[in-house]
Parts: structure tokens; sequence; C-alpha cells
């Protein structure tokens, strides 16, 4: 398992990713098979609270990712860790037919860009119209993402692993880009723009 353990603006020491190694590696062979990369960033805000963002790739390559905030940085990781317990435990079925289906192998993965847009009324420009400057977000933050090849029972899965409210993916389908998001309602939303267009 590659596993990369770092500390924004803190120090992690030797002994944190040997315990964040172990945990995560006897959490995830319980209810999987061998992770392939394990990455968590720690980092401490203001008010001295410790923040523990971890993100686990499992072979089939669905990723689990959970956060967790303590007032000391073991803490912190060990609730994130429980919160991956959490997800594999309750998805342990699912998982199950997924590896088989997959047959142990990582599904196609395209390369994308993700990006932070100001809220609505945050940029507005200094003697811009009214509203014109709400039509001209700016980015305050970019990423590296990546764009998976799954069916939409898959991207549901995956969805719900990783604790988001929208995942786009290809439809392994027919090849398309879908969505797959939360509703307010608790039901998920599956857009389907090849569908539309075949009249479904």
């Amino acid at each position: 398992m590659r596993m990369k353990v770092t500390g924004r603006h803190i120090d992690v020491g030797d002994s944190l990713p040997k315990h964040v190694e172990e945990k995560v590696l006897d959490i995830v062979t319980k209810y999987a098979d061998e992770p392939l990369e394990t990455v968590a960033t720690f980092s401490r805000d203001a008010a001295k609270t410790y923040r523990s963002e971890v993100s686990v790739q499992l072979s089939t390559g669905l990723t689990i990712q959970a956060e967790g905030r303590a007032p000391e940085i073991y803490p912190a990781f060990d609730q994130a860790a429980a919160r991956i317990e959490k997800q594999l435990r309750r998805h342990k079925r699912r998982l199950k037919a997924h590896s088989t289906r997959r047959l142990g192998g990582v599904n196609r993965v395209e390369a994308a860009t993700s990006f932070i847009l100001t809220a609505y009324g945050d940029d507005e420009a200094a003697g811009a119209p009214d509203g014109e400057a709400a039509l001209q977000p700016v980015i305050v933050a970019e990423a590296k993402s990546s764009i998976p090849s799954l069916t939409v029972g898959e991207a549901v899965l995956q969805m719900e692993m990783a604790d988001e409210a929208v995942l786009m993916f290809r439809n392994e389908a027919h090849g398309e880009l879908n969505v797959v998001y939360r509703r307010a309602d608790g039901h998920i939303g599956w857009i389907d723009p090849k569908g539309v267009a075949q009249g479904r």
C-alpha cells in the first residue's frame, strides 16, 4: 500500500504515519481488499483543533474519504478512521459485488480539473453595474480531479463512500458523461443526457 501522511504547517513525526498505516490496513482488510493508496493530511485551525482528512483508494478503484476533528491529533485521525469503517461496514455487500464484477481491476479514470468559485455577491467588482459582477464568478481554488468510468450503481456507491453531494462519471453503458447527486429529499438524482437523446 502506498502511504502519504503530511501536515499543513505541523510536524506529523514518525509514529503517526505508522499508526495511520496500521489502523487503515486493519479496518479496510476486514471489509474489502487491501487498499492501494492512503493519503492522510493533518492541519490545525485557529481554535487549536486538529483536522484529519483521510482518503483511501481500494483495489477496485473506489475511493473512501472521511474527516475528523479533535483537540488532539491522534483522536482526530481515529474519528476519521471510525467514519471510514462505518462506510465500509454499511456497504460491505455492495463492495463485494463490485469487487467480483471488476475482478480486482481498477476502473478507467480520466484526468480533470475542479474549481471553487466565489458565491454570488462575493465578487463584486468596483464600479461594475448592479448584477454584472455576480455573473463573473472568481476562481478561488483549483485542484486536480478525476472522472471515473462506472456503472450507475457503482457511481452511487462511490458518491456515498466519498461522502460527496455530487459525482460526475462516464457511464459504462454508453460512454457518455453522467451525474448522480443527493437530492434535498434524501433520494439520489441521476442526470443522463444520452437517455434524453434516446427519448428514454
